[in-house]
This record gives structure tokens, sequence and C-alpha cells, in this order.
């Protein structure tokens, strides 16, 4: 069983943070929600879900977590504000752990400055930031390059679950 992190804040995609939530549960791992204030209640942008975040920023610890997964919507672009989140997800990648990132998800790793060089996909309106941070961009489902998962809308969110639970088996 692996444990997630997720990073998180008003304003995501629904679906995006619902059905990679559930693929991941069903498959016997762990979500934690990691946001700006412990038991703060975050709402998606379509008002369909409702999150309670587990553990405040300030006292998340990359480290204790096995993997780092980024829905989409407004959140990522939210969350890219603050330099904790930032830093939190820099982590994964810099110590080959598995990164899920779906639509605008991505976002938050480019401020990271950590995808020159990468495999990516996103939604259509940040694939010109991906090429400017250095990425190699593929408008494809779902994108694979060694432990980044990216994906570039909910209705790719079949594909990308599969592939972001083999990363964790």
């Amino acid at each position: 069983m692996s444990k997630v992190a997720c990073v998180l804040t008003d304003m995501f995609e629904d679906s995006e943070y619902t059905s990679p939530e559930k693929a991941f549960k069903d498959a016997g791992h762990e979500v934690v929600v990691i946001g700006a204030e412990k038991n703060q209640e975050v709402e998606g942008k379509n008002g369909e879900a409702k999150v309670k975040v587990d553990v405040s920023i300030a006292d998340a610890k990359p480290e204790e977590y096995d993997a780092l997964f980024i829905p989409g919507g407004f959140s990522p672009d939210i969350l890219r504000a603050d330099e904790r989140f930032v830093e939190f997800s820099k982590h994964y990648l810099l110590k080959n752990k598995p990164v899920f990132a779906i639509c605008h998800g991505p976002q938050l790793l480019i401020t990271a400055d950590i995808l020159y060089g990468r495999k990516v996909t996103g939604f259509k309106s940040i694939l010109v930031d991906l090429k400017h941070a250095g990425a190699n961009v593929f408008d494809e489902e779902v994108v694979v390059c060694g432990n980044l998962v990216t994906s570039r809308t909910p209705d790719d969110l079949e594909a990308f679950n599969r592939e972001s639970v083999n990363q964790l088996s």
C-alpha cells in the first residue's frame, strides 16, 4: 500500500480529484490531502466535490509520502503562488517518486522548474507553458515519462487512473 499526497485547494476540477482518488483507494492505497490549513474544506469548481484537508502544508513532509497527485482545475495555479507547495512538489521528481498530474496539474511542476527534457501532456491552454519549461509536449490521453504520469482532461481519466495505479504497483 502506498501513501499518496494530494495537493489541493479550492477550484479544483471535481472529477479529476474524485475519479483518481477512488482508483487509488480501490487499489488499496491511501490518499492524504495536503492544503493550506488542516481540516479546511475545499470545494471543486463545479461544486460537486467538497474535500477536507488532512494535513496543512506547514506540517507536511514530502518524505512521508510515496507519491504525489495533482488534480487540475484552477487549484494548481493557486497553489504555485505558494513556495511551500512548489518545494513540496519538487521533492517527488527529484527523488524519483511517482507524480500524477492531470489537466492544469503540471502548472505546479512548471513553477518547480523540473520538467526540462521530460515527456508530458496537459490541458491545451498550458501546452505552450510546458514547452517553455523545456518539456517535450505530446497531445495524447496519457503520457508516462519514467515516474511522471500526465493527462489532458477529464475525458482522459480512465487512462490516467490506469497508468497512475500501475506506477504504484
